[in-house]
Parts: structure tokens; sequence; C-alpha cells
């Protein structure tokens, strides 16, 4: 019962992530590191990603695979994370402490998906 909880709880924290990428762009394009290029595009396809990969965990025969999609894809992020606590460091902002706590929740989430990874098919 919890691991199916755990399951439905990943999927839909990925897809509202992923919807949130296309309803406040701009949060997501203010936090790239400045040596990436095509800031929008790559915040239009990290939404797409996520969305798909939350998907994608729900289905038995894709949840193996979209679990090491999640986890490269918060590898892939983790620059992000480090160039927002960076930025709101500069700019003296309050919310500093929540992009220092960001940087080893990183290190959960990969810990969660990672489960999803291993275990037996759960049926669904």
């Amino acid at each position: 019962m919890m691991k199916k909880f755990s399951l439905y709880a990943i999927a839909v924290l990925y897809i509202a992530a992923g919807i949130n990428h296309f309803i406040h762009p701009e949060m997501y394009i203010k936090i790239m590191p400045p040596w990436l290029p095509y800031h929008a595009a790559l915040v239009l396809i990290s939404g797409i990603c996520e969305i798909v990969f939350g998907l994608m965990l729900l289905l038995p025969t894709t949840r193996k695979m979209a679990a090491w999609l999640i986890i490269v894809t918060l590898i892939a992020i983790f620059p992000a994370n480090i160039q927002m606590m960076l930025h709101y460091l500069d700019e003296n902002n309050p919310r500093l402490w929540m992009a220092i706590v960001r940087l080893p929740l990183q290190v959960l989430l990969i810990w969660w998906a990672y489960g999803f990874t291993k275990e037996p098919v759960l049926k669904t």
C-alpha cells in the first residue's frame, strides 16, 4: 500500500513540476546557468521530460526506465539549482535558505526515484 502511494506521489510530483514549466517558464529561465544556450527551449524540454517520465512511472512496462530517466534529469538540472543558490547569494535574497536546502533535496529525490529501478513491478 505504501509503495503504491509512493509511486503515485512521485508520478504526480513530476507531472505537476513539468506542467509548471509551461505555466511559469520565467521562474526556470532565471535559474539557468549562463553558460547554457537556449534557456527557454531547455525549460520547455525539461518540462516535457518531467511530464512524460511521470506518466511512464505509472505504467509497469516503462516504470524502471522512467525512474532512471528521472535520475538523469535530476542530475542534468542540478547546475540550475546551484545557479539559483549563487544568484540568491549575490542578491542577498531572503529565500537563500530554500535554495541551499534544495541542493541536498535533489539527493533525496534521486534516492526516491532509484527505489523504482530495482523493485519488482507493482500491480497498478
